[in-house]
């Protein structure tokens, strides 16, 4: 006969309140280490995203910074704007008839365009401090000093008759001592121009281009089927050298290190090595690949697209291989040796041992390596950057975003093609982690 014991409501409620303080302490310790994932992995992503909403280029005057409205440069605009003045004034002075009454009507232009300008509260109440900076030929590094905010509408006229002019002033037709005056006016009249700095938001417009974007679908498939092609048979090599070296005989100390040289190798050293075995001229694998005539010639090897795929893939194969071993050799040493001699005396043969006691067993930590491989391979740069430098359809989309962050000095698109690769990253995460979720609930069912 049974006998059931009562929980009176006190002790459930001290159980109850014990396992709620419990549960608050364990989130209190682990909240540091939440914390530095935050500050040190999302705030970077958090900081990419918010540049990928701007038109953000270094390389141009204007939008080499972020900006939410109109801004005026006090620095650029009263370092140019009496040169510009002077110079058509001069320009004035040497000329005669229409042609003069153009260039003095441009300059009373100005004057207004300048009036209008200064008229802004935020422009006037810098104004003396910038011009004191200006006047001793010194830089203005306090952007506080440096930048005034001004209205749109004020912004937008003056910019539009700056424009009119920069379209009119090139068709005055002048003689040759009035030219050179009114050819420098016109060009500090840009510098002029581009001291008032439009608002660079741009929204989602970058994901849009890329979405529109050839070059980045080309990229980005190239990117999936080298990440495919390699990790499928890095894990299929990585298996076999892991079952080779989890064997006893004799020298397997030596095999085992002699094994992961490649992988300890730096990839940028290990693909200048790769880059000089396939060089057409010197090459030992072009060379021999000629003669074998697998290839037409032993420059195709890097210079043709299927060659370069190919060198691209080899060298990476070459040199993670190892590193798939390693992980599935940690697995396969997990296995107890009693399985496979319980198989032994069932009659499984080798094959059937393999298929029925490893594969099963070793599956979770082959997920895992698949994870930490694919993640990597999805990421390649420095392989592909030595080898190929991204030509012959090798560009993956890091290399994409190196170039257009870096070599076109475009920070908002190049952002925002890192977004994407993060995306990317972040989804086949999940997709490994889900999987590996349900591997190991099926493990303990």
């Amino acid at each position: 006969m049974e006998v059931k014991t009562k929980i009176s409501p006190q002790t459930k409620h001290k159980k109850y309140k014990r396992t709620t303080s419990e549960t608050r302490l364990g989130y209190l310790m682990i909240a540091p280490a939440m914390l530095i994932i935050l500050v040190i992995a999302l705030y970077p992503v958090a900081r990419s995203f918010y540049l990928s909403l701007f038109d953000l280029r270094l390389n141009h005057p204007t939008k080499n910074a972020t900006h939410l409205s109109y801004q005026f440069d006090l620095e650029r605009y009263l370092n140019n704007f009496d040169l510009v003045k002077g110079n058509l004034k001069r320009a004035a002075n040497d000329s005669t008839g229409d042609s003069k009454e153009k260039l003095l009507s441009a300059v009373t232009d100005l004057d207004d365009l300048n009036k209008t300008i200064f008229s802004q509260s935020e422009v006037a109440a810098k104004e003396k401090t910038a011009r004191s900076y200006v006047d001793n030929f010194k830089p203005i590094e306090d952007d506080k000093i440096k930048f005034a905010q001004i209205d749109k509408a004020t912004a937008e006229k003056v910019l539009e008759k700056y424009n009119s002019l920069l379209k009119t002033l090139p068709t005055i037709t002048v003689n040759e001592d009035a030219k050179p005056s009114l050819d420098k006016g016109t060009g500090l009249m840009q510098e002029v121009r581009d001291s008032i700095i439009s608002p660079n938001f741009v929204g989602l417009d970058n994901y849009i281009y890329f979405g529109k974007d050839s070059r980045f679908w080309e990229a980005t498939s190239y990117t999936f089927k080298f990440t495919i092609i390699s990790v499928f048979i890095e894990l299929v090599l990585g298996l076999m050298v892991a079952l080779i070296i989890n064997r006893s005989f004799k020298g397997r100390g030596i095999v085992r290190a002699s094994v992961l040289i490649p992988w300890a190798i730096p990839t940028v050293v290990s693909a200048l090595m790769w880059k000089f075995i396939y060089d057409g001229q010197f090459g030992i694998i072009s060379y021999i690949l000629a003669k074998l005539h697998i290839i037409s010639n032993p420059g195709v090897l890097l210079t043709s697209n299927f060659g370069a795929k190919f060198s691209v893939v080899f060298a990476d194969v070459w040199k993670t291989t190892p590193y798939m071993a390693l992980l599935l050799l940690a697995g396969l040493q997990t296995i107890d040796s009693t399985l496979y001699e319980a198989a032994d005396v069932d009659g499984a043969t080798k094959f059937q041992q393999f298929f029925r006691v490893t594969l099963p067993l070793l599956k979770p930590t082959m997920l895992v390596a698949l994870l930490f491989r694919t993640l990597d391979a999805f990421r390649i740069f420095d392989l592909v950057y030595v080898l190929t430098g991204g030509g012959n359809s090798t560009e993956t989309i890091t290399s994409y975003a190196y170039k257009t962050m870096f070599a076109q000095m475009e920070f908002g698109k190049g952002s925002t093609l890192s977004v994407v690769v993060f995306i990317c990253v972040a989804l086949i995460s999940i997709g490994y982690v889900k999987i590996l979720g349900a591997d190991v609930m099926s493990n303990e069912n």
